[in-house]
């Protein structure tokens, strides 16, 4: 039976025979809790480089079977799903090639989107990858840190190249819709300048002032730490996130990286000389801008709460670009869930 013939569009919920996981940390561990939850696989197989990774996703319960050969991992599996770090995609890629099965569909939940596409295409059938990113995490990492229900009404970016078979695209879309995701087709460049801004520079910003806080203090007596309030724990706490996966994200979305935070060093010294001449009025009007679009980002979340995905959608039809798609926004939900 082909990769393609337990779903049609439309056709609502997917099956799947085997589902191989490619690394299995925190998106693709709690993939796999959901897929077993939902039943919507028979097999879910695991493969890593570390044999203790393997053996805890075992215990957990989130696999059938793990195995560290990953052609033999995918040998028979209708999906797979890569979860490494966006650098280790390509070396991924090469090592199941030789054991996927014709048809079979391979997709990812990296954060970067263009890179990736560069990272495989030397070694998969680029009409059967499907590139993906599930806008959901947390702050932990690796197989102890699956939980269920991760993704309910998270948006999931689809990225599919021109020559990505609709039937494959189909299915993927149809799996994180059945795990309770908002299914969105977008361009992989403008996925990466809307994560850059909305994922990429928040992680970016909690590093480094948890860092700045670090070297100050031997100057400051040890009392910036000791007395580091609500706001701070809060806006830092995405700095505990993954120190490899994040590295490759920079590394990997250089460009779009590098321009927003030309973007956002302007405002900043916009606000450090607002701050220097004692603008009260500047001040006030940023702050106050930032507040109302801080209200609409948690509107926005609450309203899609309440209203169930219907699909694929795409916010802009206008565009034959040969990644396809764009997005409205991602929603933000009040949970301590991240965008990846």
């Amino acid at each position: 039976m082909s990769a393609d013939a337990a779903f049609a569009p439309g056709a609502g919920t997917p099956r799947f025979g085997q589902i191989t996981f490619v690394g299995i940390g925190l998106v693709n561990g709690s993939l796999a809790r959901d897929v077993r939850r939902l039943g919507l696989a028979e097999r879910l197989v695991a493969t890593a480089r570390r044999r203790e990774t393997l053996d805890q996703a075992r215990a957990l319960g989130l696999v059938d079977a793990a195995t560290p050969d990953a052609a033999a991992a995918v040998r028979e599996a209708d999906l797979v799903v890569l979860g490494v770090p966006v650098g280790a995609s390509g070396e991924a890629a090469r090592a199941i090639a030789p054991g996927l099965r014709r048809g079979a569909i391979v997709t990812d939940v990296g954060s970067v989107k263009a890179g990736v596409i560069d990272l495989v295409a030397p070694h998969l059938d680029m009409r059967r990858f499907v590139p993906g990113h599930p806008v959901a995490g947390t702050e932990n990492s690796g197989p102890g840190a699956a939980v269920e229900r991760l993704f309910q009404g998270r948006w999931c970016i689809l990225t599919p190249l021109a020559e990505t078979d609709a039937p494959a695209v189909a299915r993927v879309a149809a799996l994180w819709r059945a795990v309770g995701s908002r299914v969105e087709l977008m361009d992989a460049a403008h996925h990466d300048k809307v994560l850059a801004v909305t994922s990429h520079l928040p992680h970016l910003l909690a590093f480094n002032i948890v860092n700045t806080a670090d070297d100050l203090e031997g100057v400051l007596k040890g009392e910036v730490l000791k007395y580091a309030a609500g706001g701070f724990t809060d806006f830092t706490r995405i700095a505990a996130s993954d120190p490899t996966m994040w590295r490759d994200v920079f590394l990997h979305n250089k460009a779009a990286v590098l321009e927003i935070v030309g973007r956002y060093i302007e405002d900043l010294v916009a606000l450090q000389r607002a701050i220097r001449w004692s603008e009260a009025d500047a001040l006030h009007q940023r702050f106050e801008s930032a507040r109302a679009v801080r209200r609409e980002v948690v509107r926005a979340g609450q309203a899609y709460k309440r209203v169930p995905s219907t699909g694929c959608e795409r916010a802009d039809e206008r565009q034959p670009a040969a990644r396809r798609g764009s997005m409205s926004g991602p929603a933000e939900r009040r949970e301590r869930v991240d965008g990846g």
